[in-house]
């Protein structure tokens, strides 16, 4: 049997496996380390290095060989990978030392080094003491700090080409026991809102660290049960829900011979560590963020005493965006950030206490710093937000470094420079290295090829805002042939776009095209790259701005494309999409006709503290903004009425991970419990185990299938209209709604996957009224 889509992309990971990634260069340019699967379908990922002088690239180590469980993995380590969306195995992450003459890693549990110049060499396991979470090698590359049961530790490397001994171990900061303490780890809100995943950070001569000092007692304690297995008991979480504690996480600065000083970061007024760097000669420099976020201080640490002094402090009224990358410093001294201005996200360069420059034009979004080369600063700007372009401004002024006509992102350093790009005209990503600026060869990204038709997305700029949208058709549609139901299919919120010249980023929408839709992505206020007033636009108000947008969108593709049915509208979305797709059915009935919401935030007083007050403040200072941008005081007001002029409830199905320790499921069934004290019928779906990323593969397979169909029957769209790739061989015979007042046979049931079973309740479930026999669909194809 022909392989489907849906169980295509579950199997590779959405197409991730096989994608090279996590590059890192030698100060001489001579090698590039980088991490890659050996197939589009092997989860596990190895270490490879490429020799720039003759171009060949080498498998430096394949953790399959040094024995051990690749799932046997810390509690830790699994809340890391899941905050970082991580789906593959094997070596996900390393560090490296300065020369990057040397790789740590950790597989099952166990540290290991590698010797990435010894071509014959082999990874060596580094004795730790238990399971060890986040190595990292000092910059020398002699010694290996990581953390154990909340305590840092530092321990000798391996050094069998000089036959010295390895360094004694050494504790240098430990919690004593105490089970709500760290030293070293990143807490929950600086790994899923300030994309900081670290918690140390190595002095360049090896001989101190900059540590975080987590204390956790404050924050709320929630726990996660599995109903599935009703014997194990729930999981325990710290979570800080918004308007209510943070942790407490402090400055340490810890030296090697065991003597340590607290640095005074303020954190009764700064309370968020955002980000730190400790490079060259120069002292460090860390980043902190008042809790409204609206003011952010720069400060430098004195290496010598602990004490800090504020460089820089910017403000803003709304709130103040974290850039990936920044600080960093220049080969001759001066520091890389960047400002505010004229409506443009600029990058800065300035003198510790002296003048700051502002070096990229109006206009040019800097989206994030990559590196520093010399004094060649390497960043990812914007002109045009479907493109992200590669940039560097240094010692001969600012220029594009490649194309500029897609997605790309490198890194720099020695002189050489890896540029990888994905663009509309290639499946997956394209690698270069280039040397002195001449191409030295690629690095083969060896995912498989999408079993789809090429997705062909129409980019259109809607409406007066010339919102950034995208519109895809079947590859079998001609204009003029008929009219088609439309599906949004928008995330929509900060942070994130949909609408982008990539192709991968529109192989599950073209898919859903291929089965008879038009599929709308619109890209609204709020999200990233348009501008700083733009991204500003939802301050107070995460609703109306964002549906008003998607409103606008397929109004304006409406109009621009005659086959597009607006009396059979549906959309889905998952997180802030999910959310947005309930809140478009709920608001918006005479646009929306069906919506399928994944993992949707429906009480903004149940998300977490750092993101939520940065749109809608201290939810103490802003009921009303809390109330109208959440679902469940809309759906309080969505009583069902007999009145035949109003407007019928919209199907709407809500499905969520009943292990999802971002978005909980009480979001879900709390919206659940409102729409059905209003008498709003709607379908639940809990998926039994699994977490925000719904990554499993069985799961994520058959939910295309699942969504697919509820989507043809709350538009009343019959099957088997498009030529290839039929649902019914994508997972199951379609699941059907129990008749009103007729006993259903038996719940649709697959690995991962629960369904709640009701009777006459508006509160449905997937389940089947017939005889037919139930077909389950393994990951390769069985029956």
């Amino acid at each position: 049997m022909t392989e489907s889509f849906p169980r295509q992309e579950a199997r590779t990971r959405r197409f991730t496996l096989g994608v090279p990634r996590a590059f890192r260069v030698s100060p001489d340019g001579a090698r590039v380390a980088y991490l890659r699967t050996q197939g589009g379908s092997d989860p596990v990922t190895c270490l490879w290095v490429l020799d720039t002088g003759s171009g060949q690239e080498r498998l430096a180590v394949d953790p399959r060989t040094l024995g051990g469980d690749g799932q046997d993995l810390p509690a830790a380590e699994r809340a890391r990978r899941e905050r970082v969306r991580e789906q593959a195995g094997g070596i996900v992450a390393y560090g490296c030392d300065a020369n990057v003459t040397m790789a740590a890693f950790a597989w099952s549990g166990r540290v290991y080094a590698a010797d990435l110049t010894d071509p014959e060499g082999s990874a060596l396991q580094v004795p730790t003491h238990g399971q060890a979470l986040d190595p990292r090698p000092d910059p020398t590359g002699r010694r290996l700090a990581y953390v154990c049961a909340g305590a840092l530790r530092v321990t000798g490397l391996p050094r069998p080409a000089d036959g010295t001994e390895p360094a004694p171990e050494l504790v240098l900061a430990n919690p004593d026991g105490d089970p709500r303490m760290t030293f070293g780890l990143a807490e929950f809100i600086a790994a899923e809102e300030m994309d900081r995943h670290r918690g140390y950070w190595w002095s360049p001569d090896g001989s101190a660290l900059l540590v975080a000092r987590v204390d956790e007692s404050p924050v709320t304690r929630w726990h996660i049960a599995d109903p599935a297995n009703p014997e194990r008991p729930p999981a325990e979480v710290a979570y800080p829900a918004a308007g209510t504690p943070n942790a407490d996480v402090s400055l340490l600065l810890v030296r090697l011979d065991g003597s340590s000083v607290a640095v005074d970061i303020d954190r009764a007024a700064f309370p968020y560590l955002v980000t730190a760097c400790w490079e060259g000669e120069h002292n460090p420099l860390v980043v902190v963020q008042s809790r409204d976020q609206r003011t952010m201080r720069l400060l430098t640490i004195d290496a010598s005493n602990g004490r800090a002094d504020v460089l820089r402090e910017d403000t803003d009224p709304r709130w103040l965006e974290i850039v990936p990358g920044v600080p960093a410093w220049t080969g001759d001294g001066r520091i890389v950030w960047t400002t505010d201005e004229y409506d443009t996200r600029r990058l800065l360069i300035m003198a510790p206490w002296g003048e700051a420059i502002a070096v990229t034009p109006q206009g040019l979004q800097v989206r994030g710093v990559i590196g520093v080369d010399g004094d060649t600063v390497l960043f990812q700007a914007s002109t045009e937000p479907t493109e992200v372009g590669l940039w560097s401004y240094g010692p001969d002024g600012l220029s594009q470094v490649g194309e500029g006509t897609g997605i790309d992102t490198g890194v720099r350093a020695g002189g050489t420079t890896v540029v990888a790009r994905r663009d509309l005209d290639h499946d997956g990503v394209t690698v270069r290295v280039y040397r002195d600026g001449k191409p030295v060869g690629e690095i083969p990204s060896l995912t498989e090829r999408p079993a789809l038709p090429v997705p062909g997305p129409v980019l259109l700029r809607a409406g007066a805002r010339e919102i950034r949208t995208a519109v895809l058709f079947p590859s079998w549609h001609q204009p003029g042939q008929g009219k088609l139901p439309v599906l949004l299919d928008p995330y929509g919120g900060p942070h994130a776009q949909r609408v982008l010249k990539s192709r991968g980023s529109y192989l599950t929408p073209q898919w859903f095209a291929e089965q008879g839709f038009a599929v709308v992505i619109a890209d609204g206020r709020g999200t990233p790259a348009r501008g700083p007033e733009w991204e500003r636009a939802v301050a107070g108000d995460l609703a109306g701005p964002v549906l008003d947008d998607q409103v606008d969108a397929l109004g304006a593709a409406a109009h621009r494309f005659a086959d597009l049915d607006t009396d059979r509208v549906a959309i889905r979305g998952w997180s802030f999409g999910g959310y947005l797709a309930a809140l478009a059915v709920l608001r918006r009935p005479d646009v929306f006709h069906a919506a399928i919401a994944g993992a949707p935030v429906t009480d903004w007083h149940l998300y977490d503290t750092h993101y939520t007050e940065r749109y809608l403040g201290h939810p103490d200072q802003a009921r009303d903004a809390y109330r109208q941008s959440g679902l469940i005081w809309m759906a309080e007001r969505s009583v069902v009425t007999p009145n035949a002029d109003a407007i019928a409830p919209r199907p709407l199905m809500l499905i969520h991970g009943l292990a999802d320790d971002n978005v909980v499921v009480a979001h879900t069934l709390r919206l659940s419990a409102a729409l059905l004290a209003a008498g709003y019928p709607h379908t639940v779906l809990p998926l039994s185990g699994i977490t925000h990323m719904a990554s499993q593969e069985t799961v994520a397979e058959n939910l295309l299938g699942l969504q697919l169909d509820f989507l043809r029957r709350a538009l009343g769209v019959p099957p088997g209209q498009q030529p290839a790739d039929p649902a019914e061989d994508v997972l199951l015979p379609r699941p059907r709604l129990a008749r009103p007042g007729q006993k259903p046979s038996r719940a649709v049931m697959c690995p991962g996957l629960s369904a709640l079973i009701g009777r006459n309740s508006p509160t449905r479930t997937i389940v089947t009224y017939s005889d037919e026999r139930e077909t389950l669909s393994d990951n390769r194809g069985n029956r």
